[in-house]
């Protein structure tokens, strides 16, 4: 079992940064899932900042969340200087 997101920041664009429970920090890039249907209100970038935590994955609205698994072995690890420059730069919940 992959552990909850806890803490997520919202990049222009596609990206996201997380901060998951065991406290690593990955960053995962939205992009590859807009072609879906479910996924495709997140090309407007206002919807796509709204980004928060909520029940442990990352949910825009309603109707829009994308899986903890998903977001834990598809995103790409930051190393120590940067999971350092993630937290010093502050997250957004």
């Amino acid at each position: 079992m992959t552990p909850d997101v806890i803490k997520v920041k919202a990049h222009q664009g596609t990206k996201l940064e997380l901060e998951f429970a065991d406290g690593s920090i990955r960053l995962f890039d939205v992009k590859p899932l807009l072609h879906y249907p479910a996924f495709s209100d997140l090309r407007d970038s206002s919807l796509f900042m709204k980004a928060h935590v909520q029940n442990g994955t990352v949910c825009r609205n309603e109707e829009i969340d994308i899986s903890p698994d998903t977001l834990y072995l598809r995103g790409e690890v930051l190393n120590g200087d940067e999971a350092a420059k993630a937290i010093s730069a502050g997250f957004e919940c």
